[in-house]
């Protein structure tokens, strides 16, 4: 298998303050894989998603990150996301005045590094609005004004799809959503991974519902900023049953 991002014995900590937060996190993704993070609130999981695309907000203190080959700690947001790594947000910002295509254009063109017409990039927009069950108009709303929960996180995915990261981290992308949403948004996921079979996915959850749609290669369970365990679906589903008390 050919490796696609590693993270060795990260510590990072909030800018804005002393606690360390992670604390010697380590894990590997192949191209293909799907890996899911689960862990109790404050075990340092958004933390990690901030801290893989570069937030300013937090400082590494020590460690390693890898994407491709390439060690890139000293590398800024934009890079990361141009470089092809997407983060999904758990709670994704409202930006007034900006429409859904404006948005897309302008993130497209600087990942591809080309300018993209409006007109392309609407036709790529409609079939995934058709495959995610929205409405044809949505893209010219403006980003994330007067979403639900629901159209938030199918915009999210669909930025992903148009986007086309070598990379996905997708933090708690089930927060909030009904069953209904949660099976659109799997099913998105899917659709996504059949048109980019060597993208990686590193889904950060709460809850095994997530995971039994799209079924992880590998289930990490994350406790005070540290991976303890790793292993297969079984072991989403030992948590489901007893918690988390067992690992901490």
């Amino acid at each position: 298998m050919t490796e696609l991002f590693r993270v060795e014995a990260l510590h990072a900590k909030p800018t804005e303050g002393d606690a360390e937060i992670l604390r010697g996190l380590s894990i590997t993704v192949n191209e293909g894989e799907v890996h899911a993070i689960m862990g109790p609130n404050g075990s340092g999981k958004s933390t990690l998603a901030n801290v893989l695309l570069a937030s300013p907000e937090y400082d590494v203190l020590s460690g390693q990150v890898f994407f491709k080959g390439d060690n890139i700690n000293e590398w800024p947001t934009d890079a990361r996301a141009k470089a092809g790594i997407f983060l999904g947000f758990q709670y994704p910002q409202e930006i007034a005045g900006v429409s859904v295509i404006q948005f897309l254009r302008q993130a497209l063109s600087a990942r591809k590094g080309i300018d993209l017409s409006i007109l392309e990039l609407r036709l790529s927009a409609m079939s995934w609005m058709k495959r995610l069950g929205m409405d044809s108009t949505f893209v010219d709303r403006y980003l994330n004004e007067g979403f639900s929960g629901g159209e938030k996180k199918r915009n999210e995915i669909m930025q992903m799809a148009i986007l086309e990261p070598d990379l996905a981290i997708l933090d708690e992308t089930d927060s909030g959503l009904d069953i209904d949403a949660l099976r659109i948004v799997a099913q998105g996921i899917r659709e996504v991974r059949k048109e980019r079979p060597a993208m990686g996915i590193v889904l950060i959850t709460h809850y095994q519902r997530l995971l039994d749609e799209l079924q992880p290669d590998v289930v990490h369970i994350l406790i005070d900023g540290k991976i303890v365990r790793s292993g297969g679906m079984e072991l989403a589903e030992e948590l489901e049953k007893s918690g988390y008390e067992a690992y901490r």
